[in-house]
Protein backbone atom coordinates (compact mmCIF):
# COMPACT_ATOMS: atom_id res chain seq x y z
CA UNK A 1 0.00 0.00 0.00
CA UNK A 2 1.79 3.81 -1.11
CA UNK A 3 1.55 5.93 1.67
CA UNK A 4 -0.80 8.34 -0.06
CA UNK A 5 -3.21 6.04 1.45
CA UNK A 6 -2.36 5.68 4.59
CA UNK A 7 -5.18 8.72 5.74
CA UNK A 8 -7.49 6.39 4.15
CA UNK A 9 -6.45 3.32 6.00
CA UNK A 10 -6.15 4.98 9.25
CA UNK A 11 -9.82 6.19 8.62
CA UNK A 12 -10.90 2.90 7.65
CA UNK A 13 -8.92 1.41 11.14
CA UNK A 14 -10.21 4.32 13.33
CA UNK A 15 -13.82 3.32 12.45
CA UNK A 16 -13.24 -0.11 12.46
CA UNK A 17 -11.76 -0.21 16.18
CA UNK A 18 -14.80 0.96 17.53
CA UNK A 19 -14.46 4.92 16.64
CA UNK A 20 -12.64 7.73 18.37
CA UNK A 21 -14.48 7.99 21.27
CA UNK A 22 -13.71 4.08 21.85
CA UNK A 23 -9.91 4.95 22.00
CA UNK A 24 -7.95 5.05 25.08
CA UNK A 25 -4.44 5.18 23.66
CA UNK A 26 -2.48 4.32 20.78
CA UNK A 27 0.67 3.14 20.55
CA UNK A 28 2.99 0.66 18.18
CA UNK A 29 5.79 -2.14 18.49
CA UNK A 30 8.03 -3.10 15.46
CA UNK A 31 4.54 -4.35 13.56
CA UNK A 32 1.68 -3.24 15.19
CA UNK A 33 -0.50 -0.54 15.86
CA UNK A 34 -1.70 -1.12 19.52
CA UNK A 35 -4.99 0.63 20.65
CA UNK A 36 -6.10 0.52 24.68
CA UNK A 37 -9.58 -0.04 23.91
CA UNK A 38 -12.61 1.51 26.36
CA UNK A 39 -14.82 -1.53 24.75
CA UNK A 40 -13.02 -4.30 22.61
CA UNK A 41 -16.16 -5.81 21.76
CA UNK A 42 -17.08 -2.82 19.66
CA UNK A 43 -14.36 -3.36 17.15
CA UNK A 44 -15.17 -5.11 14.40
CA UNK A 45 -12.32 -7.94 14.07
CA UNK A 46 -13.56 -9.80 11.11
CA UNK A 47 -13.80 -6.27 9.06
CA UNK A 48 -10.64 -5.44 10.10
CA UNK A 49 -9.10 -8.43 9.25
CA UNK A 50 -10.89 -8.00 5.75
CA UNK A 51 -9.45 -5.00 5.22
CA UNK A 52 -6.74 -4.75 2.63
CA UNK A 53 -3.25 -3.87 4.38
CA UNK A 54 -4.03 -5.78 7.55
CA UNK A 55 -1.96 -9.12 8.44
CA UNK A 56 -4.49 -9.81 11.39
CA UNK A 57 -5.41 -8.89 14.56
CA UNK A 58 -4.58 -10.06 18.29
CA UNK A 59 -5.78 -9.08 21.46
CA UNK A 60 -3.42 -9.60 24.07
CA UNK A 61 -2.48 -7.96 27.70
CA UNK A 62 -5.49 -5.15 27.61
CA UNK A 63 -4.15 -4.36 24.28
CA UNK A 64 -6.39 -4.63 20.44
CA UNK A 65 -3.62 -5.15 18.12
CA UNK A 66 -3.79 -4.47 14.26
CA UNK A 67 -0.97 -5.96 12.20
CA UNK A 68 0.46 -4.35 9.41
CA UNK A 69 3.91 -5.54 9.27
CA UNK A 70 7.15 -3.82 10.14
CA UNK A 71 7.93 -2.02 6.64
CA UNK A 72 4.83 0.85 7.13
CA UNK A 73 3.94 0.80 10.56
CA UNK A 74 5.21 3.73 12.14
CA UNK A 75 3.84 5.23 9.10
CA UNK A 76 0.60 3.77 9.45
CA UNK A 77 0.60 4.64 13.11
CA UNK A 78 1.75 8.48 12.52
CA UNK A 79 -1.58 8.67 10.04
CA UNK A 80 -3.85 6.91 13.01
CA UNK A 81 -2.78 9.58 15.47
CA UNK A 82 -2.59 12.42 12.62
CA UNK A 83 -6.78 11.20 11.76
CA UNK A 84 -7.86 10.38 15.54
CA UNK A 85 -6.68 13.69 17.12
CA UNK A 86 -4.55 11.28 19.13
CA UNK A 87 -1.78 11.68 21.90
CA UNK A 88 0.10 9.18 20.78
CA UNK A 89 2.17 6.75 22.88
CA UNK A 90 4.97 5.99 20.76
CA UNK A 91 7.48 2.88 19.87
CA UNK A 92 6.73 -0.19 22.77
CA UNK A 93 8.82 -2.71 23.20
CA UNK A 94 9.01 -5.47 20.57
CA UNK A 95 5.59 -8.08 20.98
CA UNK A 96 5.89 -9.66 24.96
CA UNK A 97 3.02 -11.50 24.11
CA UNK A 98 4.69 -13.71 21.82
CA UNK A 99 6.30 -15.77 24.21
CA UNK A 100 9.95 -16.42 25.40
CA UNK A 101 12.27 -16.44 22.05
CA UNK A 102 15.43 -18.37 21.61
CA UNK A 103 19.16 -16.77 21.95
CA UNK A 104 19.35 -16.38 18.77
CA UNK A 105 16.17 -14.81 17.88
CA UNK A 106 16.99 -12.67 20.53
CA UNK A 107 20.40 -11.71 18.98
CA UNK A 108 19.10 -11.51 15.23
CA UNK A 109 15.95 -9.25 16.18
CA UNK A 110 18.51 -6.64 18.40
CA UNK A 111 21.33 -6.50 15.52
CA UNK A 112 18.24 -5.76 12.62
CA UNK A 113 16.37 -3.19 15.33
CA UNK A 114 19.63 -1.29 15.84
CA UNK A 115 20.70 -1.29 12.17
CA UNK A 116 16.82 -0.50 10.66
CA UNK A 117 17.54 3.04 11.17
CA UNK A 118 20.23 3.86 9.21
CA UNK A 119 19.22 1.46 6.34
CA UNK A 120 18.74 4.14 3.77
CA UNK A 121 21.56 5.75 4.06
CA UNK A 122 23.38 2.57 4.72
CA UNK A 123 22.13 1.34 1.35
CA UNK A 124 23.21 4.87 -0.70
CA UNK A 125 26.70 4.69 0.46
CA UNK A 126 27.05 0.58 -0.66
CA UNK A 127 26.20 1.90 -4.28
CA UNK A 128 28.50 4.76 -4.15
CA UNK A 129 31.21 2.11 -3.34
CA UNK A 130 30.35 0.46 -6.02
CA UNK A 131 29.72 2.92 -8.67
CA UNK A 132 33.38 4.24 -8.17
CA UNK A 133 34.25 0.52 -8.01
CA UNK A 134 32.85 0.33 -11.85
CA UNK A 135 34.53 3.75 -12.78
CA UNK A 136 37.91 3.13 -11.39
CA UNK A 137 37.15 -0.57 -13.51
CA UNK A 138 36.97 1.38 -16.96
CA UNK A 139 39.16 4.31 -16.23
CA UNK A 140 41.69 3.68 -14.06
CA UNK A 141 42.94 7.89 -13.86
CA UNK A 142 40.10 8.75 -12.54
CA UNK A 143 41.25 7.50 -8.89
CA UNK A 144 43.93 10.02 -8.57
CA UNK A 145 41.37 12.76 -9.47
CA UNK A 146 40.13 14.82 -6.24
CA UNK A 147 36.68 14.23 -7.70
CA UNK A 148 37.16 10.53 -6.56
CA UNK A 149 38.49 11.39 -3.32
CA UNK A 150 35.60 13.26 -2.27
CA UNK A 151 32.96 11.10 -3.91
CA UNK A 152 34.71 8.23 -1.92
CA UNK A 153 34.24 10.10 1.33
CA UNK A 154 30.48 9.26 0.89
CA UNK A 155 30.93 5.59 -0.51
CA UNK A 156 33.37 4.78 2.37
CA UNK A 157 32.51 7.38 5.30
CA UNK A 158 29.78 5.36 6.79
CA UNK A 159 31.45 2.21 6.39
CA UNK A 160 34.95 3.23 8.21
CA UNK A 161 32.97 5.15 11.25
CA UNK A 162 29.88 2.48 11.85
CA UNK A 163 30.66 1.80 15.19
CA UNK A 164 29.71 5.91 15.88
CA UNK A 165 26.41 4.95 13.77
CA UNK A 166 25.88 1.98 15.59
CA UNK A 167 27.02 3.29 18.63
CA UNK A 168 23.64 5.84 18.60
CA UNK A 169 21.38 3.40 17.22
CA UNK A 170 22.36 0.98 20.11
CA UNK A 171 21.89 3.89 22.42
CA UNK A 172 18.42 4.01 21.65
CA UNK A 173 18.04 -0.08 21.40
CA UNK A 174 18.93 0.12 25.12
CA UNK A 175 17.62 3.11 26.72
CA UNK A 176 20.72 4.82 27.22
CA UNK A 177 21.90 8.44 26.47
CA UNK A 178 22.50 8.59 22.74
CA UNK A 179 25.43 11.11 23.23
CA UNK A 180 26.72 8.61 25.59
CA UNK A 181 26.94 5.87 23.06
CA UNK A 182 28.42 8.36 20.72
CA UNK A 183 30.98 8.87 22.72
CA UNK A 184 31.71 5.07 23.27
CA UNK A 185 32.11 4.84 19.46
CA UNK A 186 34.27 7.60 18.77
CA UNK A 187 36.45 6.26 21.55
CA UNK A 188 36.98 2.86 19.08
CA UNK A 189 37.58 4.74 15.94
CA UNK A 190 39.93 7.94 17.14
CA UNK A 191 42.69 8.17 14.62
CA UNK A 192 45.24 7.36 17.94
CA UNK A 193 44.04 4.07 18.73
CA UNK A 194 43.39 2.93 14.87
CA UNK A 195 47.18 4.09 14.42
CA UNK A 196 48.03 1.66 17.02
CA UNK A 197 48.24 -1.46 14.99
CA UNK A 198 50.83 0.18 12.29
CA UNK A 199 53.43 0.70 14.99
CA UNK A 200 55.91 -1.66 16.85
CA UNK A 201 55.13 -4.65 18.31
CA UNK A 202 55.65 -4.30 22.21
CA UNK A 203 54.77 -7.71 23.19
CA UNK A 204 53.00 -11.45 22.34
CA UNK A 205 52.05 -14.15 23.64
CA UNK A 206 51.53 -17.68 21.88
CA UNK A 207 48.54 -19.80 23.52
CA UNK A 208 48.08 -23.36 22.45
CA UNK A 209 45.11 -23.56 20.14
CA UNK A 210 43.95 -19.79 20.83
CA UNK A 211 46.68 -18.19 18.50
CA UNK A 212 49.38 -15.41 18.87
CA UNK A 213 48.40 -12.27 20.74
CA UNK A 214 50.33 -9.21 19.85
CA UNK A 215 50.30 -5.86 21.20
CA UNK A 216 51.35 -2.61 20.15
CA UNK A 217 50.97 -1.00 24.41
CA UNK A 218 49.94 -1.52 27.43
CA UNK A 219 46.89 -0.01 29.90
CA UNK A 220 48.67 0.24 33.30
CA UNK A 221 50.57 -3.05 32.39
CA UNK A 222 48.24 -4.86 30.88
CA UNK A 223 48.28 -5.18 27.04
CA UNK A 224 46.17 -3.51 24.54
CA UNK A 225 45.17 -6.23 21.80
CA UNK A 226 43.60 -4.92 19.15
CA UNK A 227 42.64 -6.77 15.37
CA UNK A 228 45.14 -5.39 12.86
CA UNK A 229 42.69 -2.71 11.26
CA UNK A 230 41.91 -1.37 14.44
CA UNK A 231 37.75 -1.17 15.34
CA UNK A 232 37.05 0.90 12.33
CA UNK A 233 33.79 -0.99 10.37
CA UNK A 234 33.47 -3.23 12.91
CA UNK A 235 29.95 -3.99 14.31
CA UNK A 236 29.79 -6.61 17.47
CA UNK A 237 32.69 -4.88 19.90
CA UNK A 238 30.78 -1.42 19.79
CA UNK A 239 27.34 -2.94 20.38
CA UNK A 240 28.70 -5.15 23.24
CA UNK A 241 30.21 -1.61 25.03
CA UNK A 242 27.16 0.17 24.28
CA UNK A 243 24.98 -2.72 25.90
CA UNK A 244 27.70 -2.45 29.23
CA UNK A 245 27.60 1.24 29.26
CA UNK A 246 23.47 0.48 29.38
CA UNK A 247 23.86 -1.09 32.64
CA UNK A 248 26.24 0.84 33.99
CA UNK A 249 24.12 3.99 33.20
CA UNK A 250 20.90 2.48 34.68
CA UNK A 251 22.70 1.13 37.80
CA UNK A 252 24.64 4.61 38.27
CA UNK A 253 21.44 6.30 37.97
CA UNK A 254 19.89 4.75 40.85
CA UNK A 255 22.57 5.65 43.55
CA UNK A 256 24.41 8.71 42.27
CA UNK A 257 23.12 11.88 44.13
CA UNK A 258 21.00 13.94 41.70
CA UNK A 259 23.55 17.11 41.93
CA UNK A 260 26.43 15.46 39.78
CA UNK A 261 24.04 12.98 37.65
CA UNK A 262 24.54 15.35 34.83
CA UNK A 263 28.26 15.01 34.33
CA UNK A 264 29.50 12.05 36.47
CA UNK A 265 27.08 9.37 34.82
CA UNK A 266 28.66 9.92 31.30
CA UNK A 267 32.22 10.05 32.74
CA UNK A 268 31.37 6.72 34.92
CA UNK A 269 29.78 5.12 31.79
CA UNK A 270 31.94 6.03 29.26
CA UNK A 271 35.21 4.85 31.42
CA UNK A 272 33.99 1.69 31.98
CA UNK A 273 32.23 0.53 28.77
CA UNK A 274 35.50 1.66 26.79
CA UNK A 275 38.29 0.18 28.68
CA UNK A 276 35.92 -2.89 29.23
CA UNK A 277 35.96 -3.24 25.04
CA UNK A 278 39.70 -2.52 24.97
CA UNK A 279 40.74 -4.40 27.86
CA UNK A 280 38.44 -7.42 27.28
CA UNK A 281 35.98 -7.57 24.72
CA UNK A 282 39.09 -7.07 21.86
CA UNK A 283 41.13 -9.50 22.38
CA UNK A 284 37.69 -11.83 23.52
CA UNK A 285 37.16 -11.21 19.44
CA UNK A 286 40.29 -11.94 18.54
CA UNK A 287 40.42 -15.39 20.52
CA UNK A 288 37.86 -16.58 18.64
CA UNK A 289 39.47 -15.15 15.49
CA UNK A 290 42.49 -16.91 15.86
CA UNK A 291 40.35 -20.08 16.35
CA UNK A 292 38.21 -20.01 13.61
CA UNK A 293 41.58 -20.01 11.51
CA UNK A 294 42.62 -22.63 12.83
CA UNK A 295 39.79 -24.70 12.39
CA UNK A 296 39.76 -23.58 8.59
CA UNK A 297 43.28 -24.61 7.78
CA UNK A 298 42.44 -27.93 9.16
CA UNK A 299 39.53 -28.23 6.87
CA UNK A 300 41.09 -27.25 4.06
CA UNK A 301 44.42 -29.18 4.86
CA UNK A 302 41.81 -32.68 5.17
CA UNK A 303 43.11 -35.08 2.31
CA UNK A 304 41.24 -35.46 -0.63
CA UNK A 305 38.51 -33.66 -0.06
CA UNK A 306 39.58 -30.96 1.50
CA UNK A 307 39.14 -28.16 -0.86
CA UNK A 308 35.31 -29.58 -1.06
CA UNK A 309 34.51 -29.19 2.76
CA UNK A 310 36.49 -26.08 3.66
CA UNK A 311 34.39 -24.35 0.47
CA UNK A 312 31.56 -25.68 1.80
CA UNK A 313 31.65 -24.35 5.37
CA UNK A 314 33.05 -21.37 4.32
CA UNK A 315 30.36 -20.43 1.81
CA UNK A 316 27.90 -21.40 4.03
CA UNK A 317 28.77 -19.66 7.28
CA UNK A 318 30.34 -16.45 5.62
CA UNK A 319 27.62 -14.22 5.91
CA UNK A 320 27.46 -15.16 9.54
CA UNK A 321 30.92 -14.61 9.89
CA UNK A 322 30.88 -11.10 8.13
CA UNK A 323 27.89 -10.47 11.17
CA UNK A 324 30.20 -11.06 13.46
CA UNK A 325 32.96 -9.49 12.18
CA UNK A 326 34.89 -12.82 12.47
CA UNK A 327 35.45 -13.12 8.68
CA UNK A 328 38.67 -11.48 9.28
CA UNK A 329 39.79 -14.93 10.03
CA UNK A 330 40.47 -16.22 6.71
CA UNK A 331 42.51 -13.02 5.61
CA UNK A 332 45.48 -13.48 7.68
CA UNK A 333 45.44 -17.24 5.72
CA UNK A 334 44.53 -15.62 2.54
CA UNK A 335 47.24 -13.42 2.58
CA UNK A 336 50.29 -15.66 3.55
CA UNK A 337 48.62 -18.27 0.97
CA UNK A 338 49.45 -15.47 -2.21
CA UNK A 339 52.23 -14.22 -0.48
CA UNK A 340 54.32 -18.61 -0.43
CA UNK A 341 51.78 -19.45 -2.96
CA UNK A 342 51.04 -17.20 -5.79
CA UNK A 343 47.22 -18.22 -5.05
CA UNK A 344 44.44 -18.64 -2.87
CA UNK A 345 41.95 -21.77 -1.61
CA UNK A 346 40.51 -20.23 1.20
CA UNK A 347 38.48 -16.96 0.47
CA UNK A 348 37.63 -17.85 -3.35
CA UNK A 349 34.99 -20.10 -2.28
CA UNK A 350 32.58 -17.19 -0.99
CA UNK A 351 32.53 -15.53 -3.99
CA UNK A 352 28.42 -16.85 -4.76
CA UNK A 353 27.16 -15.27 -1.21
CA UNK A 354 26.70 -11.48 -2.61
CA UNK A 355 25.01 -13.28 -5.48
CA UNK A 356 22.50 -15.62 -3.64
CA UNK A 357 21.64 -12.70 -1.34
CA UNK A 358 20.84 -10.42 -4.13
CA UNK A 359 18.98 -12.79 -5.88
CA UNK A 360 16.84 -13.46 -2.64
CA UNK A 361 15.69 -9.78 -2.07
CA UNK A 362 15.26 -9.45 -6.18
CA UNK A 363 12.40 -12.19 -5.18
CA UNK A 364 11.08 -10.78 -2.11
CA UNK A 365 10.63 -7.62 -4.56
CA UNK A 366 9.30 -9.11 -7.39
CA UNK A 367 6.43 -10.83 -4.73
CA UNK A 368 6.22 -7.92 -1.93
CA UNK A 369 3.72 -4.76 -3.64
CA UNK A 370 4.63 -2.87 -0.61
CA UNK A 371 6.58 0.50 -1.52
CA UNK A 372 8.66 1.20 1.90
CA UNK A 373 9.84 -2.33 1.94
CA UNK A 374 10.58 -2.31 -1.86
CA UNK A 375 12.10 1.14 -1.30
CA UNK A 376 14.67 -1.15 0.76
CA UNK A 377 15.23 -4.03 -0.91
CA UNK A 378 16.31 -2.84 -4.27
CA UNK A 379 18.99 -0.77 -3.53
CA UNK A 380 20.39 -3.05 -1.07
CA UNK A 381 19.49 -6.13 -3.95
CA UNK A 382 21.80 -3.87 -6.23
CA UNK A 383 24.10 -2.92 -4.02
CA UNK A 384 24.82 -6.77 -3.44
CA UNK A 385 24.44 -8.18 -6.70
CA UNK A 386 26.69 -6.17 -8.96
CA UNK A 387 29.19 -4.24 -5.97
CA UNK A 388 29.07 -7.15 -3.46
CA UNK A 389 28.46 -4.50 -0.49
CA UNK A 390 25.97 -7.46 1.00
CA UNK A 391 25.55 -4.94 4.52
CA UNK A 392 22.66 -2.87 3.95
CA UNK A 393 20.84 -6.74 2.36
CA UNK A 394 21.91 -8.86 4.87
CA UNK A 395 21.05 -6.27 8.37
CA UNK A 396 18.37 -4.86 6.80
CA UNK A 397 16.38 -7.15 4.75
CA UNK A 398 17.12 -10.95 5.28
CA UNK A 399 18.43 -11.17 8.75
CA UNK A 400 15.39 -9.72 9.88
CA UNK A 401 13.36 -11.92 8.21
CA UNK A 402 15.64 -15.00 8.77
CA UNK A 403 14.17 -17.56 6.19
CA UNK A 404 15.35 -15.34 3.47
CA UNK A 405 19.01 -15.37 5.73
CA UNK A 406 18.99 -19.04 5.52
CA UNK A 407 17.96 -19.21 2.43
CA UNK A 408 21.12 -16.78 0.78
CA UNK A 409 23.44 -18.99 3.02
CA UNK A 410 22.10 -21.79 1.26
CA UNK A 411 22.57 -20.38 -2.31
CA UNK A 412 26.35 -19.07 -1.30
CA UNK A 413 27.15 -22.88 0.19
CA UNK A 414 25.68 -24.01 -3.58
CA UNK A 415 28.42 -21.56 -5.25
CA UNK A 416 30.96 -22.44 -3.06
CA UNK A 417 30.58 -26.37 -3.77
CA UNK A 418 31.00 -25.69 -7.58
CA UNK A 419 34.28 -23.40 -6.26
CA UNK A 420 35.10 -27.08 -4.35
CA UNK A 421 34.56 -29.27 -6.85
CA UNK A 422 36.50 -27.61 -9.22
CA UNK A 423 39.15 -26.45 -7.07
CA UNK A 424 39.24 -22.90 -8.17
CA UNK A 425 41.17 -20.65 -6.79
CA UNK A 426 42.58 -17.09 -6.72
CA UNK A 427 45.38 -15.17 -7.70
CA UNK A 428 45.28 -11.55 -5.92
CA UNK A 429 42.74 -10.23 -3.57
CA UNK A 430 40.72 -8.12 -5.69
CA UNK A 431 37.44 -6.65 -5.71
CA UNK A 432 33.71 -7.61 -4.66
CA UNK A 433 30.62 -8.79 -6.47
CA UNK A 434 31.36 -8.96 -10.66
CA UNK A 435 34.56 -7.31 -9.92
CA UNK A 436 35.66 -10.01 -8.08
CA UNK A 437 35.58 -12.36 -10.84
CA UNK A 438 38.68 -10.93 -12.04
CA UNK A 439 40.51 -11.93 -8.94
CA UNK A 440 40.58 -16.01 -10.24
CA UNK A 441 42.62 -14.74 -13.52
CA UNK A 442 45.86 -16.94 -13.58
CA UNK A 443 47.97 -13.30 -14.48
CA UNK A 444 51.09 -14.34 -13.65
CA UNK A 445 50.88 -18.18 -14.67
CA UNK A 446 51.12 -19.83 -11.43
CA UNK A 447 49.19 -22.71 -12.52
CA UNK A 448 49.02 -22.47 -16.01
CA UNK A 449 45.11 -21.93 -15.72
CA UNK A 450 44.51 -18.98 -17.85
CA UNK A 451 40.61 -17.68 -17.14
CA UNK A 452 39.63 -21.18 -16.29
CA UNK A 453 38.76 -20.37 -12.85
CA UNK A 454 37.60 -17.15 -13.36
CA UNK A 455 34.71 -18.85 -15.67
CA UNK A 456 33.76 -21.59 -12.91
CA UNK A 457 33.39 -18.36 -10.63
CA UNK A 458 31.11 -17.19 -13.41
CA UNK A 459 29.47 -20.29 -13.23
CA UNK A 460 29.34 -20.80 -9.37
CA UNK A 461 27.85 -17.21 -8.60
CA UNK A 462 25.21 -18.51 -11.34
CA UNK A 463 24.29 -21.61 -10.09
CA UNK A 464 24.33 -19.33 -6.18
CA UNK A 465 22.08 -16.55 -7.60
CA UNK A 466 19.36 -19.25 -9.33
CA UNK A 467 19.60 -21.49 -5.96
CA UNK A 468 18.40 -18.52 -3.41
CA UNK A 469 15.87 -17.08 -6.06
CA UNK A 470 14.27 -20.22 -6.68
CA UNK A 471 14.14 -21.38 -2.83
CA UNK A 472 12.83 -17.83 -2.00
CA UNK A 473 10.82 -16.89 -5.03
CA UNK A 474 8.93 -20.44 -4.14
CA UNK A 475 8.58 -19.73 -0.55
CA UNK A 476 8.43 -16.42 0.30
CA UNK A 477 4.61 -14.93 1.38
CA UNK A 478 5.25 -11.44 2.11
CA UNK A 479 1.95 -11.69 4.32
CA UNK A 480 3.01 -13.55 6.43
CA UNK A 481 6.66 -13.49 7.07
CA UNK A 482 6.29 -9.49 7.47
CA UNK A 483 3.13 -9.95 10.45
Amino acid sequence: MAKANYDDFATTIIELVGGKENVNSVAHCITRVRFKLKDESKANTEALEATEGVIKIMQANGQYQVVVGNNKVEDVYDAVLKIGGFAGGGSVDEDEDEGPKTLGARAIDLISGIFSPMLGTFAAAGIMKGLLALITQFFPAFANDGAYTVLYTVADGMFYFLPVVLAYTAAKKFKMNEFTGIAIGLALVYPTMVALTGGEIVGSIDIPLLGTFSWYSTFLGLPLIMPASGYTSSVIPVILMVWFGSMVEHWSKKWMPASVKMFFIPLLTMTLAVCLGYLVIGPVATAITNILATIFQLLFNLPVVGSIVGSLVVSAFWMCLVIFGFHWSLIPICLVNLQQLGYDYALCSQIGHSFALGAVLIAMYIKNKDANFRGIALPAAISAFFFGITEPAIYGVALPNKKAFVIACIGSAAGGLVIGLTGSVIFMSGGLGVFNWLSYIDINNVLGAGSTYMIWAIVASAVSAVVGFVLEFVTYNPEKEHA
